[in-house]
């Protein structure tokens, strides 16, 4: 087995479950150390257990991405057990609350800008006291929704979370550059994975629907949802050295679903 990751430690949020348990998992595969950061410890520990049947090191921190303290105790955890961070995959987040703008609570829509894109903020900062010294990968899990799709009803918090993940990947790839840190942002399409438990729909979506049929099918390349193991495929190149010259760019991994909306 490949071990490009041998002696490296990564922290993945969102790590118990889709995108995140299969990067996890692929991280581990070629020699990472993992930490999960996730509020689902039940779930974690499947994958921490799934991690060290094959021969890898796993540890859970139990966090709440949205709160600062929570989140710096956590890296000072990671750094506590095996003394460095190198690679930060930023990939919590819910889909939380779909409705029109004029019924979306001001609550619901704090909830999922704090979960996404303040929970992005907080994995970063207090990751790069730890990061500076050596270098590292910091890869952030935008979407295609707020960066190329604008056709998801309901999901102007979630949209709105994921462009301010682009911007803020960029300002920090640009920013820690002079640390040998780079910063990269992949925007999926459609994913088999289980965020849709995160996600609320509302009755009142039904008002400001606008129907959008594609009588060829929406997903050009392969003609169905793509899997998280695609996507820990180009998370794991971008943690790689093979990537070693990419930063502030976003990658679009989709089967071109998004040039269709």
């Amino acid at each position: 087995m490949n071990q490009r990751f041998k002696d490296k430690v990564a922290v993945v949020t969102g790590g118990s479950s889709g995108i995140g348990r299969a990067s996890a998992i692929q991280l581990a595969k070629e020699g990472a150390k993992i930490c999960l950061m996730d509020l689902k410890e039940e779930q974690a520990e499947k994958v921490k257990k799934e991690i060290e049947r094959d021969g890898g090191e796993a540890l859970i921190t139990d966090v709440d991405l949205s709160d600062p303290v929570r989140v710096e105790k956590g890296m000072k955890e990671v750094v506590d057990a095996w003394g460095r961070i190198d690679i930060i995959f930023a990939n919590g987040g819910i889909n939380g609350v779909l409705a029109p703008i004029e019924d979306l609570t001001p609550e619901d829509w704090d909830k999922t800008i704090h979960t996404n894109l303040k929970g992005t903020f907080h994995t970063v900062k207090y990751a790069i006291p730890f990061m500076k010294e050596r270098g590292g990968s910091v890869i952030i899990t935008s979407s295609v929704n707020g960066n190329r799709v604008f056709s998801n009803f309901g999901m102007s918090a979630y949209s709105t979370s994921k462009a301010g993940q682009m911007a803020f990947g960029k300002m920090a790839a640009l920013e820690l550059a002079k640390y040998k840190i780079r910063v990269n942002i992949i925007c999926p399409g459609a994913i088999e994975t289980n965020i849709g438990k995160n996600t609320e729909k509302t009755p009142e979506l039904d008002k400001i629907n606008i129907p959008v049929e594609y009588p060829e099918g929406d997903k050009p390349l392969e003609h169905q949802p793509g899997k998280p193991e695609q996507v820990a495929d180009l998370v794991a190149f971008l943690a790689s050295d093979q990537s070693n010259h990419i930063t502030g760019t976003e990658l679009f991994i989709d089967g071109a679903e998004s040039l269709l909306r």
